[in-house]
């Protein structure tokens, strides 16, 4: 069954997710792909992180996951004959042919059941397959997010927030080895690094990486006021103080 989450504005995320090229590198080299291997590319984006793992795969296959539509009509673009994508939510995702390994940059924070997020992508993978990720951990923008916490609930944003939950899921390392260790991974290693971003377009950034959930809840004639409010209260240049949980893990032969 495909399950989609929310839509997302794919051609300013490509443009303003420079970050997540440095994040997607070091997951990449930690995966050591040999160059024929099929990598299923959990939570693929706009495409600018699969270009670089299509970059490690010119005998291999991408088969490029997301829930979003946006995102996966814009992957297309960067795919070969040989690759594919897909419209799934990652805890429903169902392949037909298992994958060598699984890559993820920057996904696994949007998802909230992990129990189940790891059940699938095991169930994706080959015996002795590997998982290279990472995402947003414990105190992940923390700063960042105090200050938003703090503007809304302030007049007049208050009433648009009175049943949010916060879209974010950011583990700490040992909680999240405990549930790979329980969907059957094995050789689990998980560990927080902190990874400060001045983003480029910080603006941009802002709202279509960090604000999107937010900015959906409000009328269009507020969101520009309170993005202000955020804006002055943190500060520029913006600095957020990111901490990023990787993870890797293998399936058992």
């Amino acid at each position: 069954m495909t399950k989609v989450t929310r839509d997302w504005d794919a051609e300013t995320y490509e443009r303003v997710s420079i970050p997540h090229e440095e994040w997607a590198n070091a997951t990449l080299d930690r995966l050591g792909l040999e160059g024929g291997e099929t990598v299923l590319d959990a939570g693929c984006g706009s495409g600018r992180v699969t270009g670089l793992v299509i970059d490690r795969l010119p005998r291999g296959q991408v088969v490029a996951v997301d829930g979003s539509p946006s995102m996966v009509e814009a992957v297309k673009a960067v795919l070969r004959p040989q690759d594919r994508a897909l419209l799934s939510d990652l805890t429903a995702l169902e392949l037909e042919d298992e994958v060598d390994a699984v890559f993820s940059s920057a996904v696994f924070h949007w998802i909230q059941d992990h129990d189940l997020l790891f059940a699938r992508l095991l169930a994706a993978l080959r015996p002795g397959g590997r998982i290279a990720a990472q995402c947003g951990g414990a105190g992940n923008i923390d700063s960042f997010r105090r200050t938003g916490e703090e503007v809304a609930g302030q007049e007049p944003f208050a009433p648009y927030f009175q049943d949010f939950d916060q879209p974010w899921n950011y583990a700490d390392a040992e909680s999240t080895a405990s549930r790979l260790e329980a969907a059957g991974f094995e050789q689990v290693r998980c560990w927080l690094e902190p990874w400060s971003v001045i983003p480029r377009e910080p603006r941009d950034f802002v709202a279509s990486v960090c604000l999107g959930a937010h900015l959906e809840r409000l009328p269009e004639e507020l969101r520009e006021p309170f993005f202000e409010a955020i804006i002055a209260a943190e500060g520029e240049p913006l600095k957020l103080d990111y901490v990023r949980l990787n993870i890797d893990a293998v399936a058992p032969a």
